[in-house]
Protein backbone atom coordinates (compact mmCIF):
# COMPACT_ATOMS: atom_id res chain seq x y z
CA UNK A 1 0.00 0.00 0.00
CA UNK A 2 1.48 3.75 -1.06
CA UNK A 3 1.44 6.29 0.81
CA UNK A 4 -0.41 9.16 0.41
CA UNK A 5 1.58 12.39 -0.21
CA UNK A 6 0.44 15.69 0.49
CA UNK A 7 0.68 19.04 -1.62
CA UNK A 8 0.07 22.56 -0.61
CA UNK A 9 0.22 24.76 -3.55
CA UNK A 10 0.81 28.37 -2.55
CA UNK A 11 -1.03 30.82 -3.92
CA UNK A 12 0.33 34.40 -4.12
CA UNK A 13 -1.79 35.55 -1.03
CA UNK A 14 -0.44 32.18 1.19
CA UNK A 15 2.90 34.09 0.95
CA UNK A 16 2.35 38.09 1.38
CA UNK A 17 -0.18 36.97 4.37
CA UNK A 18 3.47 36.64 6.80
CA UNK A 19 2.33 33.59 8.20
CA UNK A 20 4.40 30.45 8.81
CA UNK A 21 3.66 27.86 6.45
CA UNK A 22 4.57 24.09 7.95
CA UNK A 23 6.85 22.43 5.54
CA UNK A 24 6.82 19.58 7.77
CA UNK A 25 5.19 16.00 6.27
CA UNK A 26 4.09 18.25 3.29
CA UNK A 27 5.29 18.78 -0.15
CA UNK A 28 5.02 22.90 -0.97
CA UNK A 29 4.95 23.78 -4.68
CA UNK A 30 3.75 26.82 -6.54
CA UNK A 31 3.74 28.29 -10.21
CA UNK A 32 5.92 30.47 -11.96
CA UNK A 33 2.89 32.88 -12.34
CA UNK A 34 2.86 32.98 -8.39
CA UNK A 35 7.02 34.20 -8.64
CA UNK A 36 7.05 36.76 -11.04
CA UNK A 37 3.87 38.31 -8.81
CA UNK A 38 5.94 38.80 -6.27
CA UNK A 39 9.25 41.97 -6.90
CA UNK A 40 12.99 41.09 -5.50
CA UNK A 41 13.02 42.99 -1.92
CA UNK A 42 11.20 43.17 1.03
CA UNK A 43 10.23 40.88 3.67
CA UNK A 44 7.89 38.89 1.08
CA UNK A 45 10.81 38.50 -1.32
CA UNK A 46 12.86 37.11 1.41
CA UNK A 47 9.87 34.44 2.59
CA UNK A 48 9.71 32.65 -1.18
CA UNK A 49 13.41 32.84 -1.33
CA UNK A 50 13.46 31.07 1.97
CA UNK A 51 10.39 28.80 0.96
CA UNK A 52 12.51 27.83 -2.47
CA UNK A 53 15.69 27.19 -0.35
CA UNK A 54 13.65 24.81 1.67
CA UNK A 55 11.60 22.53 -0.07
CA UNK A 56 9.39 25.03 -2.48
CA UNK A 57 9.02 23.22 -5.39
CA UNK A 58 8.00 25.25 -8.96
CA UNK A 59 5.55 23.18 -11.80
CA UNK A 60 3.57 24.20 -14.61
CA UNK A 61 -0.45 23.14 -15.13
CA UNK A 62 -0.72 21.00 -18.47
CA UNK A 63 -2.54 23.03 -21.06
CA UNK A 64 -5.33 21.20 -20.95
CA UNK A 65 -5.84 22.01 -17.18
CA UNK A 66 -5.80 25.46 -18.08
CA UNK A 67 -7.92 25.48 -20.45
CA UNK A 68 -10.55 23.61 -18.52
CA UNK A 69 -9.97 26.11 -15.43
CA UNK A 70 -10.97 28.85 -18.23
CA UNK A 71 -14.36 26.71 -19.71
CA UNK A 72 -15.35 26.06 -15.90
CA UNK A 73 -14.94 29.07 -14.64
CA UNK A 74 -17.44 30.71 -17.59
CA UNK A 75 -19.81 28.15 -16.45
CA UNK A 76 -19.44 29.67 -12.36
CA UNK A 77 -19.02 33.31 -13.81
CA UNK A 78 -15.48 33.37 -12.57
CA UNK A 79 -13.83 34.06 -15.94
CA UNK A 80 -13.56 37.90 -14.66
CA UNK A 81 -12.74 37.12 -11.38
CA UNK A 82 -9.76 35.07 -11.93
CA UNK A 83 -6.34 36.11 -12.80
CA UNK A 84 -3.51 34.12 -15.14
CA UNK A 85 -1.83 33.14 -11.65
CA UNK A 86 -5.46 32.07 -10.24
CA UNK A 87 -5.81 29.70 -12.99
CA UNK A 88 -2.81 28.29 -13.17
CA UNK A 89 -2.84 27.49 -9.79
CA UNK A 90 -6.30 25.80 -9.94
CA UNK A 91 -5.13 23.78 -12.87
CA UNK A 92 -1.92 22.85 -10.88
CA UNK A 93 -4.19 21.56 -8.35
CA UNK A 94 -6.21 19.01 -11.40
CA UNK A 95 -2.97 18.25 -12.39
CA UNK A 96 -2.26 16.65 -9.14
CA UNK A 97 -4.98 15.28 -8.53
CA UNK A 98 -5.34 12.96 -11.29
CA UNK A 99 -2.72 10.41 -8.98
CA UNK A 100 -4.84 9.08 -6.48
CA UNK A 101 -2.20 8.57 -4.18
CA UNK A 102 -1.90 12.45 -3.79
CA UNK A 103 -3.72 15.22 -1.20
CA UNK A 104 -3.68 18.45 -2.88
CA UNK A 105 -4.68 21.41 -0.72
CA UNK A 106 -4.74 25.03 -2.70
CA UNK A 107 -3.57 27.25 0.29
CA UNK A 108 -5.32 30.72 -0.58
CA UNK A 109 -7.26 33.87 0.68
CA UNK A 110 -8.49 34.48 -2.63
CA UNK A 111 -12.56 33.69 -2.51
CA UNK A 112 -12.48 33.05 -6.19
CA UNK A 113 -10.17 30.30 -6.15
CA UNK A 114 -12.14 29.03 -2.99
CA UNK A 115 -14.98 29.28 -5.58
CA UNK A 116 -14.04 27.26 -8.45
CA UNK A 117 -11.72 25.38 -5.70
CA UNK A 118 -15.23 24.33 -4.70
CA UNK A 119 -17.18 23.71 -7.77
CA UNK A 120 -14.47 21.04 -8.49
CA UNK A 121 -13.93 19.45 -5.63
CA UNK A 122 -10.42 20.66 -4.61
CA UNK A 123 -9.50 21.31 -1.12
CA UNK A 124 -8.49 24.72 0.25
CA UNK A 125 -7.40 26.15 3.29
CA UNK A 126 -7.48 29.75 3.87
CA UNK A 127 -4.52 31.61 5.63
CA UNK A 128 -5.69 35.11 7.03
CA UNK A 129 -9.40 35.89 5.77
CA UNK A 130 -12.46 33.34 6.58
CA UNK A 131 -12.70 30.90 3.92
CA UNK A 132 -15.94 31.20 1.84
CA UNK A 133 -18.83 29.23 3.29
CA UNK A 134 -21.50 29.55 0.17
CA UNK A 135 -20.05 28.26 -3.67
CA UNK A 136 -21.42 30.95 -6.12
CA UNK A 137 -22.48 31.41 -9.60
CA UNK A 138 -22.16 35.10 -10.89
CA UNK A 139 -23.96 36.78 -14.14
CA UNK A 140 -23.96 40.01 -15.39
CA UNK A 141 -26.72 42.86 -15.03
CA UNK A 142 -27.68 46.23 -16.68
CA UNK A 143 -27.50 48.83 -13.85
CA UNK A 144 -30.14 50.49 -15.90
CA UNK A 145 -32.71 48.35 -17.12
CA UNK A 146 -31.79 45.27 -15.51
CA UNK A 147 -31.03 43.15 -18.52
CA UNK A 148 -29.04 39.79 -17.37
CA UNK A 149 -26.08 38.46 -19.25
CA UNK A 150 -24.42 35.24 -19.23
CA UNK A 151 -21.64 36.92 -20.66
CA UNK A 152 -19.32 40.15 -19.12
CA UNK A 153 -20.27 42.92 -21.44
CA UNK A 154 -19.15 46.75 -20.32
CA UNK A 155 -22.01 48.42 -21.85
CA UNK A 156 -25.70 47.17 -22.02
CA UNK A 157 -27.06 46.99 -25.74
CA UNK A 158 -30.30 48.06 -24.90
CA UNK A 159 -30.05 51.28 -22.66
CA UNK A 160 -26.34 52.05 -22.78
CA UNK A 161 -26.01 50.77 -19.30
CA UNK A 162 -22.56 49.61 -17.68
CA UNK A 163 -22.93 46.14 -16.43
CA UNK A 164 -22.12 44.92 -12.89
CA UNK A 165 -21.45 41.42 -11.27
CA UNK A 166 -24.33 39.93 -9.37
CA UNK A 167 -24.44 36.31 -7.98
CA UNK A 168 -27.23 34.23 -9.46
CA UNK A 169 -26.93 31.67 -7.21
CA UNK A 170 -25.49 30.38 -4.21
CA UNK A 171 -25.09 27.20 -2.47
CA UNK A 172 -24.16 25.94 0.85
CA UNK A 173 -20.81 24.58 1.39
CA UNK A 174 -20.78 20.93 3.38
Amino acid sequence: MSKIITFYILDTSSILSGKQISIKDVKLITTTSVLNELKPGGKDYRKLSYLLENELSVLEPKKSSIEKIVEISKVTGDENRLSKTDIDIVALAIDLKKNSDYNVIILTDDYSIQNISNYLKISFCNISQKPITKRFKWIFKCRGCGKKFSKNIKVCPICGSSIKNIVSKSKKIE
